[in-house]
């Protein structure tokens, strides 16, 4: 069974950092796609960040410049940097895996693993 559990969330002020942490675990194999999505009040849930296991990304255009996102494939855990937030950004965040080549993973589908979601509020 796959589990996934973000973490590092919290509440900063425009302009602050934050960086959220995603622990996968029940894999027997090395995942191939990691990705961030998020989902404020009232919006549709949509993708942030994702990571293939060579380490290519892709971003959404809101974040590029500001977000990046990284892993440490050993130990199979994925990695949100988020800088310069700006009160849009404020949202929940989830971690997600299940993808098993580049179009699912960079499109957003496929995604069969879900966290529980991490809480990241921006204030002015």
């Amino acid at each position: 069974q796959v589990q996934l559990q973000e973490s590092g969330g919290g509440s900063v002020q425009s302009g602050g950092s934050l960086r959220l942490r995603c622990a996968a675990s029940g894999y027997t194999f090395r995942p191939y796609c990691m990705g961030w999505f998020r989902q404020a009040p009232g919006k549709e849930r949509e993708g942030v960040a994702v990571i293939d296991m060579n380490g290519r990304t892709n971003y959404t255009d809101s974040v590029k410049g500001r977000f990046s996102i990284s892993q440490d494939i050993s130990s199979y855990v994925a990695y949100l940097q988020m800088n310069s937030l700006k009160p849009d950004d404020t949202a929940v965040y989830y971690c997600a895996t299940g993808p098993r080549e580049w179009y699912e993973c960079r499109t957003g589908q496929g995604y069969r693993f879900w966290g529980q979601g991490t809480q990241v509020t921006v204030s002015h």
